[in-house]
């Protein structure tokens, strides 16, 4: 989880990551993958991965620029 300091979780909106949406971002853009060689680490197609990243993003950015709670949610089969 990751939330501006000194504001409690109670009074913060939540905004929920999940965890293939993290993973697509960081493999892109940590790891300077493309997203077909994304795609090929995750086992799923370019398109999912840009649509992961692309939501991922927008998720991130909001967070952090309205001050917002970012919580991971694992993997369903987790």
């Amino acid at each position: 989880m990751f939330k501006p300091a000194g504001t409690p979780l109670s009074k913060l909106e939540i905004i929920e990551l999940d965890a293939d949406e993290l993973e697509a971002v960081s493999l892109c853009d940590r790891d300077a993958m493309t997203q077909a060689e994304a795609g090929v680490e995750m086992g799923i197609s370019r398109g999912t991965v840009q649509r992961l990243v692309t939501s991922g993003r927008k998720k991130i950015v909001d967070a952090l620029l309205s001050g917002h709670a970012l919580v991971i949610k694992p993997h369903e089969h987790e």
